[in-house]
């Protein structure tokens, strides 16, 4: 009898909650360990078409660390969609004034650029102190 391929349904998958702790982690290696988790790679029946991925939550991401010049040479740019309104922060002044959009602006870049990543994101949830409202669900630590 032929073996047959399985693929997963998006009902049959479990999602598990985990919780990081961005204090002193570095921003690009606690980046590529959360993308995996919300994509579900790590868990046997990933596939690509299909969301498998687990919530993360990550708290205290105002204490991330960065090697090299990072903090001055590093700039995030956006625009409002007007001729000239190009805007650009440094790294350290987005740590002050948004620390939760650099680890977002991390993450989103090692997703995919498609509806199924749009949707792994909103399981991402950033804050910037040690607190979070989600020990109802009982976040395990990311391995």
């Amino acid at each position: 009898m032929p073996q047959k391929t399985y693929s997963p349904k998006p009902g049959e998958i479990d999602r598990a909650w985990y919780v990081v702790d961005a204090d002193g982690e570095t921003l690009g290696r606690l980046a590529t360990r959360i993308a995996d988790t919300l994509r579900g790679k790590l868990k046997p029946q990933y596939a690509p078409h299909v969301d498998t991925g687990d919530f993360v939550v990550v708290v205290n991401c105002e204490r991330i660390r960065v090697t090299g010049r990072k903090l001055e040479q590093k700039i995030y740019y956006r625009h409002s969609g007007y001729p000239g309104g190009i805007r650009q922060r440094t790294l350290a002044e987005q740590l002050a004034r948004r620390p939760e959009e650099v680890i977002r602006h991390a993450v989103r870049g090692m997703l995919p650029k498609n509806r199924i990543a749009r949707a792994q994101l909103r399981k991402l949830k950033i804050y910037a102190g040690a607190a979070h409202p989600h020990d109802a669900q009982q976040p395990a630590p990311l391995p």
